[in-house]
């Protein structure tokens, strides 16, 4: 039992090891919320989307050519 109790701790303490000596690799990995391309709201149907694929029609936003010919959907008239 006492064998046992020892692997155990040494398999922990190993890991405990490896992790604190690897770093924060995840966080670093993460895309930046600054990185991200600024969002805005179809005007049509409310879908979100990049602003850079996005079609503009005085102040609103729309995501396709069809909704930006629909104009404004029903909760926004």
């Amino acid at each position: 039992m006492l064998r046992l109790l020892f692997w155990i701790a040494l398999i922990a303490a190993a890991v405990w090891f490896w992790r604190k000596f690897k770093g924060p690799t995840s966080v670093a990995n993460m895309p930046r919320e600054q990185d991200a391309p600024p969002m805005v709201r179809c005007a049509h149907c409310g879908v979100h989307l990049p602003r850079d694929r996005a079609l503009k029609l005085e102040q609103q936003w729309y995501c396709s050519q069809a909704h930006l010919e629909q104009g404004p959907g029903p909760s926004d008239r």
